[in-house]
Formats: structure tokens, C-alpha cells, sequence
């Protein structure tokens, strides 16, 4: 009997959903039985006859309980987990950091739960990369919405009645989305310039035609691991980048920001009075604003106005343009799931000795079992914790102590000026 997959539809404030008419198609063809919450892909363009047309069916919420395999976009909340089976397996971007108690509900809830945003940055797993998929199109539409907000032309304009002045754009970090903001913004006639930590960020933003902004020094140039990761920096050096940063900052029309590390508070880049430097008119966006912010006054889904600088803090940037953002979301799941199903068979299986479960799982027979945050989340619930070692999902974990949870660091997350933000 083929797994069922169902499809959910997320809350009002999230308009993405983790299946396309594409994906579900190729589920199908794995073998896999789609079912598909009626209107869950209404917000991202999606009608239920879609769907339908390439091989779901389209279901009742309560048809949850049936489902072997369940995707969504953002972690189940505890009244969606009532209604889910014990051993289901679930898909989602899940937050892990700082959420402990709600992984234990997880694993209370028997699921076998992956976390798509802790997917490894290696060869074999670019295509379920969720944070490159959705901070591109996050880095893109900060833009967007910068030029919306900003008064003036972006691009030079010379007429019969005058020459109309480039904006001048200017970008921190040159992750992800930081390169997409550089190279669109370059496509709308903007002179952008860009800053990051890492000395090979200085080729990647001059090969968009930006201009790279940063203090380089000897401490500059060996601020990268073999890995390709940031090093944190001096205070003396932080200090002289701060000092230069500022300075620039004055001359910008626009600033965008997109410095979050995964489980830390996003490090404050812009302060009010580099803001009050600014001219009028000018404007800032925050592309970590979820995490605390990189630009100082910045307001979760709003648009403030801060020394005069009107500032974008807008939460889910990518869910503002759900179309390409689910389309993308839905490709990574696919991408993941296949090395789950066998060619031959069509049998679906989780394979824990797998790098990639190893590094996603979060739980799994009943337990909290990525050691990152099993130590934590036992803790919260009062029992042992423990990491799982080689079991099929929906079966007891074998256990054994696990170490005490570790934030990630630049070393370990990567680029501590330009971390890719959901």
C-alpha cells in the first residue's frame, strides 16, 4: 500500500505552501499517494484544481491523521500535532533554536521530524537547500520593496529637463540574499556597493559590479576558514570596519542588511546615528528584523520611520512573493524525499545512518535526537536525553547520553556577516 503525503495548508500568516503542481506530480510518480488541504495553495497562486490535475486529491484537515509523510512550511504547532499519527514523518523549516520545549512536544507526539533549514552546505545536497532557495528570492524582493518605499528614480536618468542621479545602494553581507540584492538592484540602474567579512566576498561582489566596501587588512585577509567560513574578528577590527562603515553609509540612498546567525540574537550593523547621517528620504531594510534586527529602532512587520530614514522591517520576506517561493520550497522537499524512496521497490524508508538525516532529524522515536538540541529539550521535558544512533523512523531510538546543546558559531553556520534568513 503506497505512504501518504499530505499536503497542509499553513496558518493566515503564511501565504507559501510546501507542494507544487510539479512536485506533486513527481511524488506521485515515486510511488507516493498526494493529498492536498483544500485552499492550501490559494495564497501562492495555486488553485485546488491544480492539484488535482496532476494527481492529488484534494482533502479535509482532518484527513491529516491518515497521512504516513507530512510536509509544511513551518513547524506544527501542538493543536496541528494532535491530529497528526504517532511514527508520521514530518517535513518542515522547524526553527529549532530556542524552541526546545516545542520539540519535545515533537517528540512526545511520536513524529519523526526533519528540519529542512539544517539541511547540509554540501555537493549532494544543494537542490534541498532551503535557505539558498528562499533567501535569494528574500535578497531579490528586498529590493523590490526598497524601491517602492524610496522616492526618487532608481537608475540615472538623463532627459530634457535634467539628469535624474543614480541611488546609490549599498549592501551588508554578500551571502545568498545579499548577492541577489547586489545583482538586482545593479539591474535597476542603482550604484551598489556591498561589504562582508570574508575575503573571497570581495571577487563575488565585484563580479556583479559593485564595489567592495571593507577594511583590508592583515586580520582581513585571514578572516576565513579552509571551509570558506567567517572567523570572528578583533574588536579592534570591528571597530575600524564600524568606523568605515559608517562613513559610508552617509553617502547611501538605500541600505540593506542581511546579517542572521541561527540561534543568536542578529548583531547590530546600523546604529540610529548612522541612520541620522543619512539624507532625507533615505531608506534602510532589515532582512533579520525576526531575530532582533541588524538596524537599531527597526520594527517586526513594519515600516518605521527611524531619524528620518523610513525602515522596512517586513517578517517573511520570501513569503512576500509566495508564488517562486513555494514553487522553489517545493523542489528542496522533492529533492529530499527521493533519496528516501527506493527506485526499485518505491518503498518510502528513513535511513539514519544517511549524512543528510543526521544532520536534519530532529526526532525520532519518541525522543530529541539531533545532538544540538537533544541535551536542551530533555531538560525542558525532565528526562535523559539522548541521540539516535540506527533506526527506522517510527521504531524506539536507541539512546545514549548526548552532549550539551552547542550554538552554532561563524565556523560552523557560515558567513557571520550574510547568514541566509527565511
Amino acid at each position: 500500500m503506497p505512504k501518504i503525503v499530505f499536503v497542509c495548508r499553513e496558518g493566515s500568516d503564511e501565504p507559501r505552501v510546501s507542494a507544487s503542481p510539479e512536485s506533486v506530480k513527481r511524488l506521485s510518480g515515486l510511488g507516493l499517494s498526494i493529498l492536498v488541504e483544500s485552499g492550501a495553495g490559494l495564497s501562492s497562486g495555486v488553485p485546488d484544481a491544480d492539484f488535482e490535475a496532476t494527481g492529488a486529491r484534494i482533502a479535509g484537515p482532518g484527513e491529516v491523521g491518515s497521512a504516513d509523510i507530512i510536509l509544511k512550511v513551518n513547524r506544527p504547532t501542538a493543536a496541528e500535532m494532535a491530529s497528526y499519527k504517532p511514527g508520521a514523518v514530518v517535513f518542515a523549516v522547524m526553527d529549532p533554536y530556542g524552541n526546545e520545549a516545542a520539540l519535545a512536544d515533537m517528540a512526545k507526539a511520536g513524529l519523526t521530524t526533519f528540519a529542512m533549514e539544517l539541511m547540509p552546505r554540501i555537493t549532494r545536497a544543494q537542490s534541498m537547500d532551503v535557505l539558498s532557495s528562499q533567501a535569494n528570492l528574500a535578497g531579490y524582493r528586498a529590493v523590490i520593496d526598497a524601491s517602492h518605499e524610496y522616492g526618487r528614480a532608481m537608475p540615472m536618468m538623463m532627459t530634457a529637463a535634467g539628469t535624474v542621479p543614480a541611488a546609490k545602494v549599498f549592501v551588508m553581507g554578500a551571502g545568498v540574499a545579499g548577492l541577489q540584492a547586489i545583482a538586482t538592484a545593479r539591474r535597476l540602474g542603482a550604484v551598489v556597493s556591498a561589504t562582508d567579512v570574508r575575503p573571497a566576498a570581495k571577487e563575488q561582489v565585484a563580479s556583479l559590479g559593485a564595489k567592495f566596501i571593507a577594511v583590508e587588512d592583515e586580520e582581513f585577509k585571514a578572516a576565513e576558514t579552509a571551509a570558506g567560513y567567517a572567523k570572528p574578528m578583533s574588536e579592534a577590527y570591528q571597530a575600524k570596519q564600524a568606523a568605515l562603515v559608517a562613513e559610508h553609509i552617509a553617502k547611501q540612498d538605500i541600505v540593506i542588511t542581511t546579517a542572521l546567525i541561527p540561534g543568536r540574537p542578529a548583531p547590530k550593523l546600523v546604529t540610529r546615528a548612522m541612520l541620522a547621517s543619512m539624507k532625507p528620504g533615505s531608506v534602510a531594510v532589515d532582512l533579520a528584523v525576526e531575530r532582533g534586527g541588524n538596524i537599531e529602532g527597526s520594527e517586526k512587520g513594519k515600516v518605521a520611520d527611524v531619524e528620518g530614514v523610513t525602515v522596512i522591517g517586513y517578517a517573511n520576506v520570501a513569503g512576500r512573493i509566495a508564488a517562486s517561493a513555494s514553487a522553489l520550497y517545493a523542489r528542496n522537499l522533492f529533492a529530499f524525499i527521493e533519496t528516501m524512496v527506493d527506485k526499485g521497490t518505491k518503498e518510502f524508508a528513513v535511513n539514519v545512518e544517511d549524512e543528510l538525516v543526521k544532520a536534519t532529524m530532529l526526532t525520532n522515536g519518541g525522543q530529541v535526537v539531533h545532538p544540538n538540541f537533544a541535551a536542551a529539550a530533555a531538560a525542558h521535558a525532565g528526562e535523559a536525553p539522548v541521540v539516535v544512533t540506527a533506526t527506522p523512523a517510527g521504531e524506539p531510538a536507541a539512546a545514549k547520553p548526548a552532549r550539551a546543546r552547542k550554538k552554532p558559531d561563524a565556523e560552523t553556520t557560515g558567513d557571520a556577516a550574510a547568514e541566509e534568513t527565511l
